[in-house]
């Protein structure tokens, strides 16, 4: 049970969560959306579309570690990290604008150069509110269950936003007769919609003021590469990387899937939602099992979940019966929402494992890491997905004048591509989740040892660590640290 000096009253945890709506919502967005407006909206090559997102991650080597050593080092009356979530509120607006401003350039040298610019700066922005944002999570308490509490409302209001992030945005472009003004609505206001949270977030959250210790030298090797001798985190991440990156994979080709291979294209945002509903229908459930078994479990039976529902997606064919393609993203909404809250609860667990080994408290250098490496590998996925598609024969709409307006017109794919294109749906996130799978039964963080961990830390902050806490710190540093 949660001390009740690390409880969170239910508004304050509502508070920090509505700022997720950004970070679950515009990712869902970019996932489900953005290689499609590239390549069938902007009008660029499939391949020049990957190289697009994954040249930005080069850009994110920069600026994700600079931002969680920046609000580390930051010493403000507001503390460390609200700051950058006041800064970040119109820069939110305007950079996810940009992103989906469907700029009519002739020359395609001149489009890939506009949404590589526009790409960029969102990744600023990104990084700069986010990293903030989920170093927070370490600071709200220290309690292993309460983590756990404040993760599922972060998560509710993350899936809520997704699930509004895959129905709507196309919804909103099919209110307008000219395509353009279409995506310029959906980019205002979504644009809004994930600004304004950060506002309530502000004044919601507090941070712990015995955190905001006197800086320590500057090293990059401890900043950048100690993290990485860190037994627990590893885990934590690898186990991140691998089944966000199967989201990844299977979120950006749905629409393709859908319209392609079950040729129900107008579905695809519904079919979508159904799996958001799904995941935070499950999200009670995962609060439950994690109390009586632990976070692992949580992760586990999620996984699980998730690749017996893509095996079932070897029923689906086209002109099969319409309930059975939503049935199959609740299955795996059910998996999924397991994965996310589970891997959102561990996080905020990692710090404290990094302070008993090096006195510190880097939440934000963590963040950064975490961030990175999450754009980073999904980045590549993208890249390789979007190379995979222009390599099996991808036939992107032509454009057609009818009667003034510009029209789409859909050319016929071939067999091959078809084939491809469910061999990618199918195997990438059966093969990745395995391999979280895997790794996840080597976590070693449950909630009696985090007890412990806690015990251990609160001595050492008030200079009244015992012998018996000192032999303790050195067999938890065997454990969590290696």
């Amino acid at each position: 049970m949660a001390n009740g000096s690390e409880r969170l009253s239910f508004w304050r945890k509502v508070g920090f969560g509505v700022g997720d709506i950004y970070g679950g919502g515009s990712g869902v967005i970019i996932s489900f959306y953005y290689l499609y407006f590239l390549t069938d909206v902007i009008r660029i090559n499939a391949a020049l579309a990957g190289i697009v997102i994954l040249l930005s991650k080069g850009y994110d080597a920069i600026t994700d570690p600079f931002e969680g050593i920046l609000t580390d080092r930051t010493r403000t009356k507001m503390g460390r990290r609200r700051p950058y979530l006041l800064a970040g509120i119109p820069l939110v607006f305007v950079s996810f604008f940009l992103l989906f401003y469907p700029v009519d350039f002739n020359q395609e040298l001149a489009r890939f150069g506009f949404v590589i610019f526009t790409y960029l700066f969102f990744s600023t922005v990104v990084s700069i509110v986010m990293v903030s944002y989920n170093a927070l999570a370490a600071e709200l308490s220290l309690d292993y269950h309460e983590r756990t509490s404040i993760s599922s409302f972060r998560i509710f209001f993350s899936t809520f936003s997704s699930i509004l992030c895959a129905v709507l945005p196309l919804e909103i472009v099919k209110l307008f007769p000219d395509l353009h003004q279409g995506y310029i609505a959906m980019a205002a206001i979504f644009g809004l919609l994930f600004a304004l949270p950060f506002i309530v977030t502000f004044f919601s959250v507090r941070e712990r003021q015995e955190f905001q210790r006197e800086n320590q030298p500057f090293s990059w090797r401890a900043t950048f590469l100690e993290p990485f001798g860190v037994r627990t985190f590893v885990i934590v991440l690898l186990m991140y990387i691998l089944t966000f990156v199967a989201m990844d994979a299977v979120s950006s080709i749905v629409i393709y899937w859908m319209k392609y291979y079950l040729v129900r294209g107008n579905e695809a945002n519904y079919v979508s939602g159904a799996l958001l509903v799904a995941q935070v229908a499950a999200l009670p459930f995962y609060v439950w099992l994690s109390r009586r078994a632990g976070k692992l479990a949580g992760y586990l039976v999620g996984a699980l979940i998730w690749v017996a529902a893509m095996l079932f997606s070897f029923v689906l064919v086209p002109g099969g019966p319409n309930w059975v393609a939503y049935a199959f993203a609740v299955m795996v909404g059910l998996g999924t929402g397991g994965i996310v809250v589970m891997i959102y609860a561990m996080f905020p667990d990692i710090p404290d494992v990094d302070e008993l080994k090096s006195g510190q408290r880097r939440e934000g250098t963590y963040s950064a890491l975490i961030t990175f490496t999450r754009k980073l590998s999904s980045a590549v996925a993208l890249f390789m997905i979007s190379s995979s598609l222009a390599l099996a024969g991808y036939r992107a709409p032509l454009d057609q004048m009818v009667g003034g307006v510009s029209k789409v017109v859909e050319q016929p794919q071939t067999e091959a591509f078809l084939t491809a294109l469910r061999l990618i749906f199918v195997l990438v996130p059966i093969i990745l989740v395995g391999a979280g799978l895997l790794v996840g039964r080597r976590y070693p963080l449950d909630s009696a040892t985090h007890a412990r961990l806690n015990r251990v830390l609160a001595a050492r902050r008030s200079g009244s660590e015992t012998p018996e806490l000192r032999a303790d710190a050195a067999e938890l540093m065997k454990k969590l640290v290696g």
